[in-house]
């Protein structure tokens, strides 16, 4: 009996490395937790590819439940259909055991029952995933890593929405810009109010996706340099400016005056400023994109113009911009732009250009 025991204990330890797939059944085919986090989740799972067949030349298939928001992946093996829950490691396989071939229009309306449909995008929904074949302890496997930011995507929109950063304030968690660019700058787009942009701006920072207040404050360490070198010289000129100021109506409407130099007169720097400068209304009627552009884009500007003033001339640039698009653009450009505004003359544009691009060929 004891010589029996030593004679397999010795064949065991020969031939180990054949024995090492039934040891395995508690590592494949089972999802694990790889990170767990408020508002991130990292699961992982290995599938063995032995008897792994296509459904309609697909070798995996991702369903969605709403209800729960949970993300599964359907795989179909020799004589069953499983499906795995990647958002829920303790959830037991969904199982359709056959002997026939369903067509897959057949084996979704199955799991349809239980919750789980197709989804277009997993980025849709707050998921990140990533399929690739591995071999794992010598199994040729399948691993699927499933990264779930659902919570935190939910978060960053309802900030969006409603135009708080205090939602997102203190959040540790960085969101991948491939999961809120465009939602972000959807409400960027068609917000009007500056405060609200500015809101948006805060948001966009935490993401890293907006750098315009950045860019906004390096312009203003610019220009104080120049605010302190014109006390000096204000003290020096006081009986030349004092009229000046007092005569001249249209400074509020115009940009900060120039420095003055020391050699040159008040009736000099008057006519030179009337000139040099256009109004307002210049830019609100004859001004074009560029020109208007770069007026708006300006500090001084900013600061000189009121809020109404402001919004007009960005509303004046925004329809210079639509005139453009519709009078220059491609037909790729109109057609993004159609799909978000959905415009009757947009239609009639993509319609025209593509009627010319058939005649040229």
């Amino acid at each position: 009996m004891l010589k029996t025991f030593l004679l397999l204990l010795l064949v065991l330890l020969f031939h180990g490395c054949n024995y090492n797939r039934p040891f395995l059944t508690a590592e494949i085919n089972q999802v694990t937790v790889v990170k767990y986090a408020p508002y991130f989740k990292h699961h992982r799972a290995y599938f063995a590819r032995m008897d792994l067949q296509e459904i309609e030349n697909k070798k995996y298939i991702f369903l969605h439940n709403p209800q729960k928001n949970h993300l599964g992946i359907l795989l179909h093996y020799k004589d069953r259909y499983i499906l795995y829950d990647m958002s829920q490691p303790e959830q037991k396989p969904y199982i359709i055991r056959t002997q026939k071939t369903y067509s897959q229009e057949e084996v979704l309306k199955s799991f349809a029952l239980k919750g789980y449909r197709p989804i277009k995008s997993v980025a849709d929904v707050g998921y990140i995933t990533s399929v690739s074949h591995k071999r794992y302890k010598g199994v040729k496997t399948l691993l699927v890593e499933v990264k779930d930011y659902s919570r935190l995507q939910a978060r960053y929109k309802k900030a969006i929405k409603t135009y708080n950063p205090d939602y997102v304030k203190h959040i540790q968690t960085n969101l991948p810009k491939s999961l809120i660019r465009y939602y972000y700058s959807y409400y960027k787009k068609h917000t009007q109010s500056k405060s609200k942009i500015h809101q948006l701006e805060m948001i966009g920072e935490k993401l890293h996706i907006d750098k315009v207040k950045k860019e906004e404050n390096s312009t203003k360490k610019r220009n104080k340099p120049t605010r302190k070198k014109t006390k000096p010289i204000l003290n020096k000129t006081t009986s030349h400016i004092t009229p000046l100021v007092k005569n001249t109506k249209p400074i509020r409407d115009m940009p900060r005056a120039k420095i003055l130099d020391n050699n040159i007169s008040a009736s000099n720097t008057n006519t030179n400023t009337n000139t040099n400068t256009k109004s307002y209304y210049y830019y609100l009627s004859n001004a074009s994109l560029d020109e208007l552009s770069a007026y708006i884009a300006n500090q001084t500007t900013k600061n000189a113009l009121s809020y109404s003033q402001y919004t007009t001339l960005t509303l004046r640039i925004q329809r210079l911009k639509e005139e453009k698009l519709l009078n220059e653009g491609t037909l790729e450009e109109l057609i993004a732009a159609y799909k978000v505004n959905k415009k009757p003359q947009y239609k009639a544009r993509i319609m025209l250009l593509m009627k010319e691009k058939q005649k040229e060929n």
